[in-house]
């Protein structure tokens, strides 16, 4: 049951994100502590998704697809379904959970980043 609760939460930080009433880094501040794939995957969507700022600025496209796809996923937590395997999948093999050591300041936001992108 707390997983259903924690994805409908998930979900809806994702919306406020996509509707710009919540930075990235404070939606993930919120994140709950859990082993849920889903949610797992979802906070390194919105990680993916800060990290592609400059890049969502200079391609429109790149920035509706990367909306839309967002979107989904926040779509398929609210209604408290998994996500599809294949979208797990494609995130899996660069993380291990979910790391909220770089809430707390700007070092540990870079390396976390370089451990998303896997060059650390």
């Amino acid at each position: 049951m707390d997983n259903l609760n924690d994805r409908k939460f998930v979900g809806r930080l994702i919306y406020s994100v996509l509707a710009e009433r919540k930075s990235v880094r404070e939606a993930i501040s919120m994140f709950p502590d859990t082993k849920d794939k889903n949610i797992e995957c979802a906070y390194h969507a919105l990680v993916h998704y800060e990290a592609d700022e400059d890049l969502r600025y200079m391609d429109i496209e790149y920035r509706e697809a990367q909306d839309d796809y967002l979107e989904s996923i926040a779509e398929t937590l609210v209604s408290g379904k998994d996500l599809p395997k294949n979208i797990i999948a494609d995130y899996e093999p660069y993380y291990k959970g979910i790391s909220k050591s770089w809430r707390y300041g700007v070092k540990g936001f870079w390396e976390e980043f370089k451990r998303f992108i896997n060059i650390s």
